[in-house]
């Protein structure tokens, strides 16, 4: 955890704000005032940057495979185990999306919709995208700072690619919102099950960093 200070820090920094902002502002008039400000250019980049939470996490554990089999374990259980839970939570609470809550309860306000996104209705709580793109950077964070001393990078090259994957992170959920495929709550609890389910993930698989399989790499010298 004290290596990965900066991702972690800046994450429940972030997980405090979207709490306090849950306790008192009404749900509906909180995603208003977050997903209130479309352009052109937003809603372009917002549609097709969420997608990468879809495709990209599934070609980097391959990826990393060519770097080390335990940085690829790490990141796959950490988005697959993270991902199965938010379907199961899904699949159990069933919350109504954004575009159904408000066609209920608030049939005369009308959300600002980006034209081409599927808009989905249900399974709301908690976002899976947004649990992808916590697992996903919270395991490259970890990757990156457990690395071998003699290739580890310096303490400042370090803070800032964590504050970088912090922001990449929170930009994937923040498109959720913005999408209005998801409430700030949903972002709230994807945040905290990709993040733990991670941190689960590599108390297990680091028993095994000795292993021969652990440290084995595609295409090493010999």
């Amino acid at each position: 955890m004290k290596q990965n200070a900066v991702f972690t820090g800046l994450s429940l920094i972030l997980i405090a704000v979207l709490g306090l902002a849950l306790l008192y502002i009404p749900k509906g008039e909180l995603h208003l005032l977050l997903c209130d400000r479309h352009t052109y250019a937003r809603d372009i980049f917002y549609r097709y940057y969420t997608q990468i939470a879809e495709w990209f996490p599934y070609l980097l554990c391959v990826g990393l495979l060519f770097y080390r089999a335990g940085a690829a374990a790490l990141t796959t259980a950490g988005v697959a185990l993270s991902g199965l839970c938010t379907q199961i939570i899904k699949h159990v609470v069933n919350a109504p999306r954004p575009l159904t809550w408000f066609a209920t309860n608030y049939p005369d306000i009308q959300l600002p919709l980006v034209e081409g996104v599927h808009m989905s209705k249900y399974y709301s709580f908690p976002s899976g995208h947004t649990t992808t793109f916590f697992a996903l950077a919270f395991a490259l964070s970890i990757i990156l700072t457990s690395a071998p001393v003699r290739t580890r990078l310096p303490k400042i090259t370090s803070w800032l690619l964590q504050a970088i994957l912090f922001f990449l992170a929170a930009l994937g959920g923040y498109s959720r919102i913005y999408l209005s495929q998801h409430f700030a709550l949903d972002v709230f609890a994807g945040t905290l099950v990709g993040i733990l389910i991670t941190l689960l993930s590599y108390t297990i698989l680091v028993r095994f960093q000795d292993k021969k399989w652990f440290n084995y790499r595609l295409f090493q010298k010999k």
